[in-house]
């Protein structure tokens, strides 16, 4: 297998329950690179984003993120996946009785980090990499949008993924916000390495920073593999 291939997913039949949600999703993403996911309410965005999490279980065809092979995901597998995964989300989903450095410790040892000066390190790098170098005593619930949303993208980096899922990242913020946030995440995939699939409804932000675009539509995903 190409080693820099992060998502693969081969006659893959998506499903909510029952209901067939997508169908015959044919789509292989590399290290590195940025697709935008784009397409109506309802077209199974956040199906096919449940699927490359563990969420939703591919009960046909085949898929692989990273290692893992997500047609034979079960609980106790499920974490190794994950630990391979960032989340970047549109609400922050932050710890607002703890602050910066708390949130982010709260993950490495849920993910099983033990060593303190190994963690405090780590904090420390991502909190740079996202320009909140001094900002790791600060009450979460003080911060701008802006400032949210790059503690969520530190938070996403802890654990080195191969792939960051971010769903509607710059949703919740100003313009000029926004843009610094594409930014960004733009630099993370040339600097870490690191896939990002972006859920986004912002046509003025696939414009102005132009990437592969798959698009969910009639249940199948449409995969332009071009900028548009």
């Amino acid at each position: 297998m190409d080693s820099n291939l992060v998502v693969s997913l081969e006659n893959a039949q998506i499903y909510q329950g029952e209901s067939l949600i997508l169908r015959d999703v044919n789509l292989q993403i590399h290290k590195g690179e940025f697709v935008y996911l784009i397409g109506k309410t309802g077209t199974g965005k956040s199906s096919l984003l449940k699927t490359l999490y563990g969420d939703i279980p591919l009960q046909k065809g085949k898929g692989t993120v990273g290692d893992s092979d997500l047609s034979t995901i079960t609980w106790k597998t499920l974490p190794y996946l994950r630990r391979n995964l960032g989340i970047v989300f549109q609400d922050f989903q932050l710890l607002t009785d703890r602050n910066v450095f708390e949130n982010l410790e709260f993950v490495l040892k849920a993910t099983g980090w033990t060593n303190k000066i190994e963690m405090q390190a780590k904090i420390r790098s991502v909190l740079d990499k996202v320009g909140l170098k001094d900002h790791e005593e600060k009450m979460t619930y003080m911060m701008s949008g802006g400032e949210q949303q790059r503690v969520d993208i530190a938070r996403a980096l802890l654990n080195n993924p191969k792939l960051i899922l971010a769903d509607e990242p710059t949703g919740n913020l100003d313009p000029d916000t926004a843009d610094e946030i594409m930014y960004l995440l733009h630099s993370i995939c040339q600097d870490y390495g690191s896939a990002i699939v972006m859920a986004t409804h912002d046509y003025n932000i696939i414009q102005k920073f132009r990437s592969r675009v798959v698009r969910t539509e009639h249940g199948q995903v449409m995969d332009h593999a071009m900028v548009i």
